[in-house]
């Protein structure tokens, strides 16, 4: 049966709920989230004269979650308009409007006999088919639909979505005893087409499969530090970035989740798990426990594991439970992958080490790989199901078993033996038939071993997308140091960038030109997107320092130029070009993205110009794009000033949109033209299929603009007053003043004694003019020099 959601229903709009209805909210959906009647009246509310019959006060806990959700960093919401899609109520008036909708999803406090009180009613009012989950982290699904309609129970499981819920990607579905299978696979594809999730089908087993595997891992390490009298910083630096893992690492992790929720779940595991080998270990430690009785539980409370004083940051000493000031965590095996540029390849070196370091990821490894190997198949059938949950809901690049992969699956035995540790029976089976490793890939798609049928077998669910992993050598056209051109099929290519940060430097301009090339010659079309952390940095500042330090003008006049005829060459293609940004997309990313013919964003795109950071302005086409932009939103007996000036704003503030929707409110995506897309693993699958429905429906190069309407002095005089009085009122520096005042040239076409119509490159030029004269002076360079030693701006 075909089944479409239009009307969501949340009942509970704490911190989760609320998150959950921005998330639904964001794609698009109508939501009705609802919460308890207050029980009294605050004082404000007896001073307004109000009752706890009025509908404001009745709705008060709903509407002040929704509001306190709203204002919070990061942002649960795309854009804050789409909040107007989530309609408030309360339980006791607004119950019967769940009838309307097609999904309802329980968000109540972690309470049995609550939830089924709310079950019970929302069993009242549903219409049959309609779907009802619960938001439970670990109570069983089993127990919550007791008693309930044969109906309800066959639509009902739990649906288990990480906080928050706009950015962990992970969406655990449980069935209950009675669950419709039809519902299973719906949620499945439901989460990770719509939803833009991680969907993966798990056992009702306590905190089923992220939450296990995860309190594991961080309970493992409380008593793994104290055994080894790490302290937390040496912890947090060999549990971070440098085994791709998020930088909050464990305890700040800790500290910003909550001491107090990561007990309850090991309390939770630790009562219901008696037959878990590793069951001692979810015992809480001493210094855990005197942590509670304190109340340190972290951001919440204002100090957790980690304590602000002023502007120092002091760490626990776990011995004496005293705060003290920070101190610097340095080892020697680590230093060692230092030139190992993805965390996936430093594994092998890690476990070798010599010092504290090494020992450490040799314990913490063996029992890592010991515990997931057992838990086949009390919690999953599939042992690939624990990597992608833990990739999905604790941000690791790399699973458990992806790792043991990558250190040899003969060698993680070895090291487990040597720490007193067995792999589960299956792992040993797998040895033994002669299968050396749990995962392959075979033609572009990724392999994992099969326990029942004991052979590699394809993964599931990846059908809709385009892993370049799997197909950059088997399918690579092209490369060279900082980028590489691969075939996706159907003749479209994928421009892959491989520098550092994929920042874009001289390698990078050759392989976007190389690109164009081939596709122009051999294929039908061009895709530039990677699968890295982010999309790009922009443009290599630290060459523009160089060459601006050696007073080498006329070769950075010549790489600027480089710059932006290849982002022209992106506009002005002979085949269609599509970029595919997502994270991080700055300075120059941003320049590339706005000539693209389409972009196909991942919603999770943070994209802006932010060259006045360092000192300039965007000199690879951004300046000339938001003027030709502005001039294309002139509309007879419009003011063209106030137009024009939004997207000088824009730039003089280095906006960076929070997402891809607000991409589009800045100007710097394009409605009607460009898509948004929220699952970022079927980004580049996506960008393809544009690519080659532009081509199939016969693609013409586009004519260069000399149609650009500028406004020449009008438009300057305005903007040199404006900054004139920035300047004054002491809201920008006297540089700030002299960047705004290039910018404010380029963009109203130099000082023209009329409005005129000029071509783009008459803009490029006066663009890459204004850039060139910022590279001259000092200060500028001191904010080139700060961002490259300081990864911050600096304001001179």
């Amino acid at each position: 049966m075909k089944r479409i959601i239009k009307k969501v229903a949340v009942v509970g709009s704490g911190i989760m709920g609320s998150g959950i209805a921005c998330h639904l909210a964001n794609i698009g959906l109508e939501v009705l989230l609802l919460d308890i009647v207050p029980n009294a009246l605050t004082e404000a509310e007896e001073k307004k004269g109000l009752t706890l019959e009025s509908k404001v006060v009745r709705n008060r806990v709903v509407n002040d979650h929704l509001a306190n959700a709203l204002k919070s960093k990061p942002s649960p919401i795309y854009n804050i308009k789409f909040a107007n899609r989530i309609i408030t109520g309360n339980t006791t008036d607004d119950m019967s409007k769940i009838a309307s909708c097609d999904w309802i999803i329980e968000v109540v406090v972690e309470r049995l006999d609550i939830k089924k009180i709310v079950f019970e009613q929302i069993d009242k009012y549903r219409k049959p088919g309609t779907l009802v989950t619960s938001n439970t982290s670990g109570i069983p699904i089993q127990f919550m639909s007791e008693g309930r309609s044969d109906d309800f129970q066959a639509h009902f499981c739990g649906t288990h979505f990480f906080n928050p819920a706009r950015y962990l990607k992970l969406f655990e579905i449980i069935p209950g005893p009675k669950t419709n299978p039809e519902v299973l696979d719906f949620l499945t594809e439901y989460g990770s087409k719509f939803l833009g999730k991680t969907s993966v089908v798990a056992k009702d087993t306590p905190a089923f499969i992220g939450n296990r595997i995860g309190i594991f891992g961080i309970q493992s390490l409380f008593h793994l530090v104290k055994e080894m009298g790490l302290t937390i910083e040496e912890v947090d630096k060999l549990t971070g970035p440098v085994i791709g893992r998020p930088k909050s690492a464990t305890f700040r992790t800790v500290d910003v989740v909550g001491l107090d929720t990561l007990v309850h779940v090991a309390n939770g595991l630790y009562e219901n798990c008696s037959n878990d080998e590793a069951h001692d270990l979810f015992q809480l430690p001493d210094f855990i426990s005197k942590m509670m009785e304190n109340k340190w539980l972290g951001s919440k409370t204002g100090q957790g594991f980690y304590k602000k004083e002023g502007k120092e940051i002091l760490s626990l000493d776990l011995n004496t439970l005293e705060y003290r000031a920070a101190k610097k965590a340095s080892f020697a095996t680590l230093e060692l992958t230092k030139t190992i540029d993805k965390p996936i390849d430093r594994f092998k070196v890690l476990v070798k080490g010599k010092d504290k370091a090494g020992e450490f990821y040799r314990k913490n490894f063996a029992a890592m790989f010991a515990y997931c190997s057992n838990r086949i198949p009390e919690i999953s059938d599939d042992f690939y199901k624990i990597d992608d949950a833990m990739k999905a809901g604790f941000g690791w690049e790399n699973g458990p078993f992806e790792i043991w992969n990558a250190i040899g699956v003969a060698n993680g035995i070895e090291l487990m033996k040597a720490e007193g540790y067995e792999p589960a029976a299956w792992v040993t089976e797998m040895v033994a038939a002669g299968n050396t490793s749990f995962y392959t890939v075979k033609e572009g798609a990724s392999y994992a071993y099969s326990i029942p049928s004991k052979s590699q077998a394809k993964v599931p669910g990846q059908d809709a997308f385009i892993i370049l992993n799997n197909i950059r050598e088997s399918k690579k056209v092209w490369s060279n140091s900082g980028a590489v051109i691969q075939h996706l099929g159907d003749g479209i290519l994928n421009l892959e960038f491989q520098s550092k940060m994929n920042t874009i430097g001289g390698d990078v301009l050759q392989a976007i030109n190389k690109a164009i090339d081939l596709a122009e010659k051999e294929y039908n079309g061009l895709v530039i997107g990677n699968q890295g952390a982010n999309f790009s940095v922009g443009a290599n500042i630290g060459m523009i320092f160089m060459m601006a330090v050696e007073q080498e003008y006329d070769e950075l006049n010549m790489a600027i130029k480089l710059f932006q005829d290849t982002m022209m060459r992106v506009r002005y293609s002979a085949a269609p070009v599509i970029v595919a940004p997502h994270g991080m997309t700055l300075g120059g990313g941003c320049e590339m993205t706005m000539h693209a013919d389409r972009v196909v964003a991942s919603a999770e795109t943070y994209i802006g110009l932010v060259e006045f950071g360092v000192g300039v302005i965007p000199g690879g086409g951004g300046s000339k794009e938001m003027a030709l932009r502005a001039s294309d939103l002139f509309h007879k007996n419009d003011v063209e000033l106030n137009v024009l000036q939004e997207y000088f704003l824009t730039i003089g503030m280095a906006k960076v949109a929070t997402s891809a929707y607000e991409a589009f409110d800045m100007g710097v995506l394009q409605k009607g033209k460009d898509i948004v897309v929220v699952n970022k693993d079927r980004q580049i699958a996506v960008a393809k299929q544009v690519a080659l429905q532009m081509a199939e429906q016969g693609y013409t190069q586009p004519i260069q603009r000399k149609d650009v309407k500028v406004l020449g002095k009008q438009a300057l005089g305005m903007f040199l007053v404006g900054t004139d009085q920035m300047q004054a009122g002491k809201y920008i520096s006297e540089h700030d003043r002299k960047i705004a005042n290039k910018l404010a040239y380029v963009m109203a076409g130099g000082d023209l004694s009329e409005p005129t119509l000029v071509s783009e490159q008459y803009l490029l030029d006066i663009e890459r003019e204004a850039f060139l004269s910022l590279c001259t002076e000092r200060k500028t360079l001191e904010r080139i020099q700060f961002m490259l030693t300081k990864g911050k701006p600096l304001r001179n």
